[in-house]
Protein backbone atom coordinates (compact mmCIF):
# COMPACT_ATOMS: atom_id res chain seq x y z
CA UNK A 1 0.00 0.00 0.00
CA UNK A 2 1.17 3.53 -0.92
CA UNK A 3 0.39 6.28 1.51
CA UNK A 4 0.63 10.03 0.82
CA UNK A 5 0.91 12.61 3.51
CA UNK A 6 0.56 16.46 2.27
CA UNK A 7 -0.02 19.85 3.87
CA UNK A 8 1.33 22.77 4.58
CA UNK A 9 4.69 23.15 6.72
CA UNK A 10 4.09 22.63 10.15
CA UNK A 11 1.21 21.16 9.69
CA UNK A 12 1.72 17.35 11.53
CA UNK A 13 2.83 15.40 8.38
CA UNK A 14 5.96 13.90 9.70
CA UNK A 15 3.99 13.08 13.35
CA UNK A 16 1.08 11.58 11.23
CA UNK A 17 3.35 9.94 9.05
CA UNK A 18 4.75 8.30 11.95
CA UNK A 19 1.72 7.62 13.77
CA UNK A 20 0.37 5.75 10.61
CA UNK A 21 3.34 3.52 10.40
CA UNK A 22 3.23 2.46 14.27
CA UNK A 23 -0.38 1.47 13.66
CA UNK A 24 0.46 -0.36 10.74
CA UNK A 25 3.53 -1.55 10.39
CA UNK A 26 5.80 -4.17 12.64
CA UNK A 27 9.66 -3.63 11.33
CA UNK A 28 9.95 -0.40 10.30
CA UNK A 29 12.56 1.53 8.57
CA UNK A 30 12.40 5.28 8.08
CA UNK A 31 13.95 6.58 4.67
CA UNK A 32 15.62 10.02 5.84
CA UNK A 33 15.94 12.28 2.56
CA UNK A 34 17.12 15.53 4.38
CA UNK A 35 21.70 16.16 4.30
CA UNK A 36 23.06 18.62 6.25
CA UNK A 37 23.37 21.83 4.95
CA UNK A 38 24.02 24.30 7.75
CA UNK A 39 23.01 24.75 11.55
CA UNK A 40 19.44 24.86 10.91
CA UNK A 41 19.13 21.76 8.98
CA UNK A 42 21.34 19.20 11.46
CA UNK A 43 18.73 20.81 14.48
CA UNK A 44 16.34 19.84 12.61
CA UNK A 45 17.50 16.44 11.50
CA UNK A 46 18.47 15.85 15.21
CA UNK A 47 15.03 16.67 16.40
CA UNK A 48 13.17 14.20 13.71
CA UNK A 49 15.81 10.96 15.37
CA UNK A 50 15.01 11.94 18.18
CA UNK A 51 10.91 11.30 17.79
CA UNK A 52 11.19 8.23 16.00
CA UNK A 53 11.24 5.35 17.98
CA UNK A 54 14.83 3.35 18.01
CA UNK A 55 13.66 0.18 16.80
CA UNK A 56 13.24 1.84 13.14
CA UNK A 57 15.85 1.44 10.89
CA UNK A 58 16.98 4.36 9.71
CA UNK A 59 18.09 5.26 6.05
CA UNK A 60 19.64 8.03 4.87
CA UNK A 61 19.03 8.20 1.01
CA UNK A 62 17.08 10.42 -0.86
CA UNK A 63 18.07 8.06 -4.42
CA UNK A 64 19.25 4.65 -5.40
CA UNK A 65 16.74 3.15 -3.64
CA UNK A 66 17.36 0.06 -5.45
CA UNK A 67 20.81 -0.16 -3.05
CA UNK A 68 19.19 -0.06 0.05
CA UNK A 69 20.86 -3.13 1.80
CA UNK A 70 18.59 -6.00 0.87
CA UNK A 71 18.82 -7.65 4.75
CA UNK A 72 16.90 -4.67 5.80
CA UNK A 73 15.11 -4.24 2.82
CA UNK A 74 13.74 -8.11 3.42
CA UNK A 75 12.91 -8.02 6.98
CA UNK A 76 10.52 -3.99 6.70
CA UNK A 77 7.06 -4.17 6.87
CA UNK A 78 6.57 -0.69 6.35
CA UNK A 79 9.04 2.00 5.00
CA UNK A 80 8.39 5.64 6.04
CA UNK A 81 10.01 8.77 3.36
CA UNK A 82 9.92 11.99 4.79
CA UNK A 83 10.08 13.94 3.17
CA UNK A 84 9.18 13.93 -1.23
CA UNK A 85 10.51 17.63 -1.49
CA UNK A 86 13.25 17.56 0.36
CA UNK A 87 13.98 14.71 -1.80
CA UNK A 88 12.93 16.63 -5.15
CA UNK A 89 15.41 19.96 -3.57
CA UNK A 90 18.48 17.47 -3.14
CA UNK A 91 17.78 15.94 -6.62
CA UNK A 92 17.57 19.33 -8.06
CA UNK A 93 20.85 20.30 -6.64
CA UNK A 94 22.59 16.69 -7.77
CA UNK A 95 22.54 18.35 -11.06
CA UNK A 96 24.94 20.94 -12.05
CA UNK A 97 22.47 24.12 -13.05
CA UNK A 98 22.74 27.67 -12.95
CA UNK A 99 18.36 27.81 -12.01
CA UNK A 100 18.54 31.40 -13.27
CA UNK A 101 19.89 31.37 -16.57
CA UNK A 102 19.36 27.76 -17.46
CA UNK A 103 16.99 26.71 -20.63
CA UNK A 104 14.05 25.17 -20.53
CA UNK A 105 15.13 22.19 -21.86
CA UNK A 106 17.92 21.67 -19.02
CA UNK A 107 15.04 22.13 -16.52
CA UNK A 108 13.08 19.05 -18.64
CA UNK A 109 16.20 17.64 -18.30
CA UNK A 110 16.36 17.96 -14.27
CA UNK A 111 12.41 16.99 -14.07
CA UNK A 112 12.96 13.57 -15.70
CA UNK A 113 16.17 13.02 -13.23
CA UNK A 114 13.80 13.47 -10.64
CA UNK A 115 11.21 11.71 -11.70
CA UNK A 116 13.42 8.50 -12.34
CA UNK A 117 14.34 8.15 -9.01
CA UNK A 118 10.56 8.97 -7.57
CA UNK A 119 9.43 6.42 -9.89
CA UNK A 120 12.21 3.72 -8.85
CA UNK A 121 11.13 3.65 -5.32
CA UNK A 122 7.46 3.40 -6.11
CA UNK A 123 8.08 0.23 -8.39
CA UNK A 124 10.92 -1.33 -6.21
CA UNK A 125 7.69 -0.86 -3.31
CA UNK A 126 5.18 -2.28 -5.59
CA UNK A 127 7.35 -4.60 -7.09
CA UNK A 128 8.34 -6.20 -3.77
CA UNK A 129 4.46 -5.75 -2.28
CA UNK A 130 6.09 -3.36 0.33
CA UNK A 131 3.59 -0.65 2.24
CA UNK A 132 5.34 2.87 1.97
CA UNK A 133 3.93 6.23 3.58
CA UNK A 134 5.61 9.32 1.32
CA UNK A 135 5.32 12.84 3.45
CA UNK A 136 5.05 15.72 1.21
CA UNK A 137 4.72 19.29 1.61
CA UNK A 138 1.43 20.21 -0.75
CA UNK A 139 3.27 23.40 -2.66
CA UNK A 140 0.54 24.82 -4.40
CA UNK A 141 -1.41 26.88 -1.89
CA UNK A 142 1.52 29.55 -0.63
CA UNK A 143 2.26 32.48 -2.55
CA UNK A 144 4.38 32.43 -5.96
CA UNK A 145 8.06 32.23 -5.37
CA UNK A 146 9.21 35.80 -6.75
CA UNK A 147 12.76 34.09 -8.05
CA UNK A 148 13.03 31.38 -10.75
CA UNK A 149 14.51 28.46 -8.80
CA UNK A 150 11.51 28.85 -6.11
CA UNK A 151 8.86 28.75 -9.40
CA UNK A 152 11.06 25.82 -10.76
CA UNK A 153 10.99 23.78 -7.94
CA UNK A 154 7.56 24.20 -6.92
CA UNK A 155 6.63 23.18 -10.93
CA UNK A 156 9.11 19.97 -10.44
CA UNK A 157 7.54 19.51 -6.83
CA UNK A 158 3.73 20.17 -7.57
CA UNK A 159 4.25 17.42 -10.39
CA UNK A 160 5.65 14.27 -8.11
CA UNK A 161 2.62 15.31 -5.97
CA UNK A 162 0.58 15.06 -8.28
CA UNK A 163 1.90 11.80 -9.50
CA UNK A 164 2.09 9.97 -5.95
CA UNK A 165 -1.35 10.96 -5.27
CA UNK A 166 -2.51 9.20 -8.39
CA UNK A 167 -0.40 6.36 -7.58
CA UNK A 168 -1.41 5.90 -3.96
CA UNK A 169 -3.89 4.09 -2.42
CA UNK A 170 -4.95 6.67 0.16
CA UNK A 171 -4.15 10.48 0.33
CA UNK A 172 -4.13 12.53 3.75
CA UNK A 173 -4.22 16.35 3.42
CA UNK A 174 -3.24 17.92 6.65
CA UNK A 175 -3.99 20.93 8.52
CA UNK A 176 -3.35 22.16 12.03
CA UNK A 177 -2.53 18.55 12.71
CA UNK A 178 -5.94 17.37 11.70
CA UNK A 179 -5.94 14.20 9.26
CA UNK A 180 -8.64 14.70 6.39
CA UNK A 181 -8.56 11.99 3.54
CA UNK A 182 -8.61 12.72 0.80
CA UNK A 183 -8.40 9.64 -0.71
CA UNK A 184 -8.77 6.39 -0.46
CA UNK A 185 -11.53 3.42 0.97
CA UNK A 186 -12.43 3.73 4.17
Amino acid sequence: MITLVTGGARSGKSSYGEKLAKERGNNISYIATAIVTDKDMEDRIKKHKQSRPRAWETIEAYKNFPSIDKSIFDNTDLFMLDCITTMVTNLMFDKEVDYDTCSNEEIQRVEDYVFEEVKSLVNMMKNNNKDIILVTNEVGMGLVPAYRLGSIFRDIAGRVNQYLAEVADEVYFMVSSIPMKIKGDD
